[in-house]
Parts: structure tokens; C-alpha cells; sequence
């Protein structure tokens, strides 16, 4: 593979390096090789804030931190970017959200959503008012019911155990609607990956990904309703007030960043949301094969390969 000259976000992160929050001691000795919240050291450079969550789940999958550790790659590739790693699904220096063009979130969902306190929900509130782009990935579309309805303005959509239903099994994925989050997307699967569907969803969403899902996954009335209907996994929603969401409901696996078109499709998107234009054949995403064993948190080695098929 080729390799590419520093970037310009390499040569400026070293400048900021120094300014980067401490890490945090239960990172592996790794992930504290990459900084966290170094914060932009020029305005004009988009600033796009991931969220990776707290360790969860077994190894291989709610790979988080390494997640967005990878997304952190593609995205300094694209002209006039600069994103932020945040660990631990909030940052300690909250100041380093102010000036986002968008926020990636990438984490448990649930009681578990890291900015479930009023205090973190009002500042990304206030980021919403302010026209950033909001991204939610996998079980992070889940929210509790006291959040619901304020969530589903945000993202567009909200996961509510009344109707929705999850489960692991394998997509394909061959007809795209026209998106700039699908440029340069072509057919790809994603094996054995988990997924949410489902939603309560505003008026106005656009999907984008769908597909066929196990009859026995349809674990409410209102699922089994409407048996053989193909199902939303991902979309993309245009906020009346102003902003853009896109979600993605499965990067339960991480074993499927190394599938091209899913990385592609989940790092337009939140280019798309930062209101940056996407190239026309999509973002850069090139990846070496051994990247997607990097920055994993560290688990206990049990039943590491296995997932449930439900």
C-alpha cells in the first residue's frame, strides 16, 4: 500500500498534543498512545468530536475506543478536518465541544448513554440548537423513555422496547438510495453484526440502509405486524430548526470495519452531518489489515469469538 506523506492534521496534532486531556488510567498502554481531547488549534478547521463509550461487552464486540480510533484515521484524511477522541463516552474538558460541527456518538445505550446527566444532556442540547451535526451509532439509538421524544427530534429516530427489537444475524446490503453518505458505497455485508430496529421515527427521515431480518427476531406485537416488510438499520434526518443526524445501528462487531463499504458509508455520514461536502467517490478509508486488531480495550478473554444468533 502506498504510503502517504504527514498530513496536515498530523503536523497540527503534534502541535496540540501537549494540550490533550491526561488519559485515563484503565486505557491499555496503546490506546494511551493516541491523545484525547486535543482540541483544534485552528478555528477554521471543522471540528468533529467522537464519543467512544466505557469497556463493554466481550472482546470483538463495543470495541468503542478502537472504533473510533479508526473513524479518527478516515476522517483526518478528509481536507479541512479535524477530529477529536474522547474516551470513556464524555469528555473531562467539556469546553472541547464547544465549536462542533458535529458529534459522533458510539456507545452503550440505554440507562448506559453517557450523557444521560441533566447537565451533559443541556450541552448537547445546545449543540443540537446550534445546528451540529449529531451521528449515533449501534446501541446508542437506544433511549430511555423520560428522553424519548427530545431524541427522536435530535437523530430522527428512537429505539423503545414497546416496539423495537435486536438481535444478531447477517445483512447484505445492494440498493442505496441517492445520499451524498452512500458516494462511492458499493454492495457489501455485514456478518453476524447486531442490530436495532424498529424506531419510533420523526416525519422526514430518509433510510438509507435496509434489509430483510429473521422472522423470529420480531419480538414485539407491533414487529410482527408488519412480518416480510424489509426493515431501517440507518438514515439520515434533515432537522426542521436546522442540522443534520445520520445513524447506523449495527458496528456491534468490530471485525466488520475491515468490510470497505461500511467504513465508507459510516464516515460519509458523518461528514454529511458536519455539513462538509462528501467526494464524489466517497471518503477516503483506506485501512491495513492489522489496524483492525489496534487500540481494543482490554477484556477477559472468555467466549471472545462467540455471538449469540437470535
Amino acid at each position: 500500500m502506498k504510503t502517504n506523506p504527514p498530513s496536515l492534521f498530523l503536523i497540527l496534532l503534534s502541535a496540540a498534543f501537549a494540550a490533550a486531556t491526561p488519559v485515563r488510567a484503565e486505557l491499555t498502554d496503546e490506546q494511551r498512545k493516541l491523545p484525547l481531547e486535543a482540541d483544534s488549534p485552528d478555528p477554521k478547521l471543522a471540528k468533529i468530536v467522537l464519543l467512544a463509550g466505557s469497556t463493554s461487552n466481550k472482546p470483538g464486540q463495543h470495541e468503542y475506543f478502537a472504533g473510533c480510533a479508526l473513524l479518527v484515521q478516515w476522517l483526518r484524511e478528509a481536507p479541512g478536518v479535524w477530529p477529536v477522541l474522547v474516551a470513556d463516552g464524555w469528555p473531562k474538558n467539556e469546553a472541547i465541544l464547544d465549536g462542533a460541527k458535529a458529534v459522533v456518538v458510539y456507545a452503550d445505550g440505554g440507562a448506559k448513554l453517557p450523557f444521560l446527566e441533566q447537565g451533559r444532556w443541556d450541552r448537547m442540547k445546545r449543540l443540537v440548537e446550534k445546528g451540529a451535526g449529531i451521528v449515533v451509532l449501534h446501541q446508542a439509538v437506544d433511549i430511555p423513555e423520560d428522553h424519548a421524544q427530545d431524541f427522536q427530534q435530535w437523530i430522527g429516530a428512537a429505539w423503545q422496547k414497546d416496539i423495537g427489537c435486536r438481535g444478531h444475524w447477517d445483512m447484505e446490503f445492494s440498493e442505496f438510495p441517492k445520499h451524498p453518505s452512500l458516494n462511492g458505497v458499493t454492495a457489501f455485508s455485514a456478518p453476524l453484526d447486531g442490530w436495532l430496529y424498529n424506531l419510533h421515527f420523526a416525519s422526514g427521515v430518509k433510510p438509507l440502509l435496509s434489509g430483510i431480518v429473521p422472522e423470529k427476531s420480531r419480538s414485539t406485537a407491533d414487529a410482527r405486524s408488519h412480518e416480510g416488510r424489509p426493515e431501517v438499520v440507518a438514515w439520515a434526518y434533515e432537522r426542521p430548526a436546522g442540522g443534520r443526524s445520520f445513524a447506523f445501528t449495527g458496528c456491534d462487531l468490530h471485525r466488520n470495519w475491515s468490510v470497505e463499504g461500511q467504513r465508507r458509508f459510516v464516515t460519509n455520514g458523518i461528514l454529511w452531518s458536519a455539513n462538509l461536502e462528501v467526494p464524489k467517490d466517497g471518503a477516503n478509508v483506506a485501512m491495513l489489515p492489522a489496524a483492525i486488531s489496534s487500540n481494543l480495550d482490554a477484556k477477559p478473554a472468555v467466549a471472545a469469538a462467540s455471538v449469540p444468533l437470535k
